[in-house]
This record gives C-alpha cells, sequence and structure tokens, in this order.
C-alpha cells in the first residue's frame, strides 16, 4: 500500500471499528436496518482507495460481525469464524473445486504445449489489437452456459493472444466481465436463466417462459454486449482504462497480476493445438452434461426426472460444475499421457500448480462470501432494500421499472451478489402485479438488468473476481477500470426504463440505448482527434 495512504486507511479502519462497537452495544444494528448495508459499503470503499482486497474484505467482515453481535465478544468470534468463513466454504466448495481443477487444466495445457502451439496458430490469423479482443467477445458469447465457467474459460484460452497484441489485462477483464454475465442473462439455458426460474414461482407460468418474456426488456445486458462492441471497434477507451491501455501499447506494461505464474512459453516442443482445443471441448460437453444430469435430464424412470429446458431450471451449478471439471480433468490427464505429451509424473505436478494459481482467487472469493452472508443473513440486507422498494413502488407507476433497477443496482452492488438480489426483488414484483399488466415483465426485467449491473460494478461480486482471475488482471485493476464503463452503460439502461415504463415498448427503448452509445462513441472519437491533432 502507497504510504500515503497507509494513515487514512488506519484511520478509516478505526473509525469503522468503533462506530460498528457503538451501534452493536446500544442495540440500533437491528435486522434489516439500515446498517446492514454498512459492512460492504466499508469493505467496498476502502478497497477502491487502499487497493488492498484481503484487507479490506477482513475490514468488512470484521465490522459486520460486530454489528450483529449485540455487544456479546463470543458472539462476534462465531459470526467471523462460523457464520462468516466455514459457512462460506460449504457454500462455494462446488466452486472452489472448479477454480482448482481448471487451474490444473491450465497448466496441463501448457505443459503439453498446447497454449503456445494455439497462440502460435492464432497470431497468424489475428492480426492485430482489434481482432484479439473481438475474438475474445465472441469466444465468450459462445461460452452461455455458465459466467464462472465463461470468465476462466475465456481468460485462460485468450490471454496469450492479447498478450501479444499488447492488450492490458484490464481490457481483457473487462471484455470478460462484460460478456460473460450479460450474455448468460439472455441465453434461456444457462445457470442463470435456471437461477431466474427458480425464483418465480408464483407467476402463473413457467420460470423459462418468464426468463425469456423478459429478454426483449433486459436493457443493461443487451446494452453492454453493444458498448463492448463499439468501445473495441471504435477504440474509444475512456478514463483509468485509457491509461492503462495507452501503458500496454507504449511501454509493454500489461498490467499482469503477481499471483499469475502459470506461463504458456515452456511447454512441450511438439505441442499442437488439438492439445488445448480437446481439453476446452472435453470441458465444454462435460459441465453441460453433468449440468442437465444434476437437473434430472437423465432419470427417466424417477419422479424427479426433467426434459432438457428444465433440467437447466432445476440444477445446481455449483455441484455439476465440479461433477463436471472433474470428469474432464481425467480424460485430459488420460489424453495427454496416451499421446505421450506428458508423463503421468509431470502430469501430477500440474496439480500443486494448478491449485497454487488458484489460491488467491478462492481467497478472495471465501472473504466476499463471507461478506455477504453477514451482511445478508445476520443483518438482513436484502430484506431491507427490498422492503424500501415496495413501499416506495406503489405510486411510483410509470417510473417503477427504473426505480426497481436502480434499486437492484445498489442491492447487487452492496452485496455482491446478482442471485440474492433476484431472491429478495423478484418476488415483490411478482406480488405486485398480474402477468397480464405490461409493466409486470418490464419489472421483472429490470430487477435481472440491475442485479447484473450491481454485480458487475461491484469490487466483492463473485463474478468480478472470477474475471480478474481469468484474465490474470489484478483485481482493483479490473475493478476501477470498468467502472466508468457499467455506469454509463448503467445510466443509458435507467433512461431507457422511463421510457419503457411510457411506452410500454421495448424496441423504442433499445433503439434509444443503441442510438446514445453510437453518439457517445461519435464523441469520444472527435474528442480524440482533437487531442491527437494538438
Amino acid at each position: 500500500m502507497d504510504s500515503k495512504k497507509l494513515k487514512p486507511a488506519l484511520g478509516i479502519a478505526i473509525l469503522s471499528l468503533g462506530l460498528a462497537i457503538y451501534i452493536s452495544n446500544t442495540g440500533n444494528a437491528t435486522e434489516a436496518s439500515i446498517w446492514s448495508l454498512f459492512p460492504p459499503l466499508v469493505a467496498i470503499f476502502v478497497a477502491l482507495f487502499t487497493k488492498e482486497v484481503f484487507s479490506s474484505l477482513f475490514l468488512g467482515i470484521v465490522t459486520g460481525a460486530i454489528l450483529a453481535s449485540g455487544g456479546s465478544f463470543a458472539a462476534f468470534l462465531n459470526n467471523v469464524v462460523y457464520e462468516g468463513f466455514i459457512t462460506s466454504i460449504s457454500q462455494t466448495s462446488g466452486i472452489f473445486i472448479f477454480l482448482v481443477v481448471l487451474g490444473i487444466m491450465v497448466v496441463l495445457i501448457n505443459f503439453s504445449g498446447g497454449s503456445k502451439a494455439f497462440g502460435n496458430w492464432a497470431n497468424a490469423r489475428i492480426k492485430t489489437r482489434k481482432q484479439s479482443q473481438i475474438a475474445t467477445f465472441f469466444l465468450c458469447i459462445m461460452l452461455f452456459i455458465d459466467d464462472y465457467f465463461n470468465c476462466l474459460t475465456s481468460g485462460s484460452v485468450m490471454k496469450s493472444i492479447t498478450d501479444s497484441h499488447k492488450v492490458s489485462r484490464a481490457k481483457l477483464a473487462y471484455i470478460i466481465d462484460a460478456t460473460a454475465a450479460p450474455v448468460c442473462m439472455i441465453a434461456p439455458i444457462s445457470s442463470w436463466a435456471a437461477a431466474v426460474s427458480g425464483y418465480a414461482e408464483n407467476s402463473h407460468m413457467s420460470g423459462i417462459e418468464l426468463f425469456v418474456k423478459s429478454i426483449p426488456f433486459n436493457f443493461y445486458s443487451l446494452l453492454t454486449l453493444v458498448f463492448v462492441v463499439c468501445i473495441i471497434v471504435f477504440d474509444n477507451d475512456f478514463g483509468p482504462m485509457k491509461t492503462f491501455e495507452e501503458k500496454a501499447m507504449s511501454e509493454g506494461e500489461l498490467g499482469i497480476s503477481k499471483d499469475v505464474t502459470i506461463d504458456a512459453s515452456h511447454g512441450h516442443e511438439n505441442g499442437s493445438v488439438i492439445d488445448l482445443v480437446f481439453p476446452i471441448i472435453t470441458l465444454i460437453v462435460s459441465c453441460v452434461m453433468s449440468l442437465i444430469n444434476v437437473g434430472g435430464f437423465f432419470d427417466v424412470k424417477s419422479p424427479y426426472y426433467h426434459d432438457f429446458v428444465n433440467a437447466f431450471a432445476n440444477t445446481d451449478s455449483s455441484i455439476a460444475l465440479a461433477m463436471g471439471s472433474l470428469v474432464a480433468l481425467v480424460i485430459t490427464i488420460g489424453f495427454f499421457v496416451g499421446k505421450k505429451a506428458l508423463t503421468f509424473e509431470k502430469s501430477m505436478d500440474a496439480i500443486s500448480e494448478g491449485f497454487s494459481s488458484m489460491v488467491s482467487a478462492i481467497l478472495i472469493l471465501t472473504m466476499a462470501t463471507s461478506l455477504k452472508n453477514i451482511s445478508n443473513d445476520l443483518l438482513g440486507s436484502t430484506e431491507y432494500v427490498g422492503g424500501l422498494m415496495e413501499n416506495a413502488a406503489g405510486s411510483l407507476n410509470s417510473f417503477l421499472p427504473v426505480v426497481i433497477f436502480v434499486v437492484a443496482i445498489f442491492l447487487a452492488f452492496a452485496t455482491g451478489t446478482s442471485w440474492g438480489t433476484f431472491g429478495i426483488l423478484i418476488p415483490i414484483v411478482v406480488s405486485m402485479f398480474e402477468p397480464t399488466n405490461p409493466i409486470f415483465f418490464i419489472g421483472i426485467s429490470a430487477t435481472l438488468s440491475g442485479a447484473v449491473c450491481g454485480d458487475h460494478l461491484s469490487p466483492i461480486s463473485d463474478t468480478t473476481i472470477m474475471s480478474s482471475t481469468g484474465a490474470g488482471c489484478i483485481h482493483i485493476d479490473h475493478v476501477k477500470t470498468q467502472l466508468p464503463y457499467g455506469m454509463t452503460v448503467a445510466a443509458i439502461a435507467s433512461v431507457a426504463y422511463i421510457i419503457a415504463g411510457f411506452t410500454h415498448s421495448a424496441a423504442i427503448p433499445l433503439a434509444f440505448g443503441i442510438i446514445a452509445i453510437l453518439t457517445l462513441m461519435y464523441i469520444l472519437k472527435t474528442r480524440n482527434k482533437k487531442e491527437l491533432s494538438l
């Protein structure tokens, strides 16, 4: 940490903890009060200020544990250790397995020479920085099944290619993050569609039907995809991202995380493209099959049988991805050993190295989940914000969609969870309107859109963490560079929801959003040309 920021950071930490102790002892930190939002906001503010993720998250955890303790030291310890860390580890153990296995597979592919061969193949065809970024975008579009899988797989595949064209890791992380969740949010067959379906029990229609009918109004997701393409095509980076890109192009400073130890340059000399393609395809097939298996697709004679679509609606992605990745790992090791690309001993060496490469991501995810658990389960942050929206929405009529959108952003940003935001806000929207009301689907979409936006912008979000991990980017660099981009699209989407509230149309607000983005690109391009001419 910069020594100039050390004293202010310590001051903020002492002030936050002191205030938490005072509020806890006075009994004002009641469940579902405004104080439920204090811990995540402290963690987010300190992280952005100091660029120290671990200490910031831990400060948020301790602050929340104090608020929820009621002045009891024993309760405080229980909140930190059990309600925080132990519970979060049990909840995310499946994702931990997936992370570790993916890290191992990346090492195996590098050892085999697959990454090096693919990089040589791609570099012969991808000639420019712009093409490397477009290729990353389309790879993310194709991996629409799950955002975790998307973030980690696309980052692992594309890092060497974007590096060779001097694209900063912050830019790579943004492209991945801004594509992975939004594309899952508009794909009817994805883990996100399954999550949304599970919260729509009282909507008088199937969850998948509700999800599909809401897609045209999911303005943030749709406009974010448009924005990513425009930023790449027009080469119109701005804010901190522009600085990172200029350093990458002029100085070759890519902003690679120190935790990234995997190097593709030392792979087997006789590696081929198939050494990368086969494991990735195996992983995709295994994970898809595991997703529908966990959802009950293969239990034909069981009362728990579901058809293909409903299997996705009833699956558990954390369990399925762990299963699928382990199967893919065994097949991959057999493939490499069988074709003598690697020895069995070398394959085993990849296990420890792959695990080591994911330690930082696992720690951040553990601490972020712990903070979410304390804020949501012990202090009731989601119920508090949801209650505010429910009380305020009755008289807003046509402005209701934008109110829902903004509330969902704030809730997902503060808690770092989009799925938790779905869980609290979708039932409220379903209870407020009949499906025949045109505001019904707009309100559902505003919830989904705002949840994706808040999750996208939040430093403690799991998808934000996965994106920086997959890209090998310093986490806070990723957060800092994508904030202006996400907030720009959020502002445009907010106006789109105001228009939708009055017109009940999807086409008009979406057209407005696209025109607004193109206009912004034109203004930025004109400004950049003037700067170059000076």
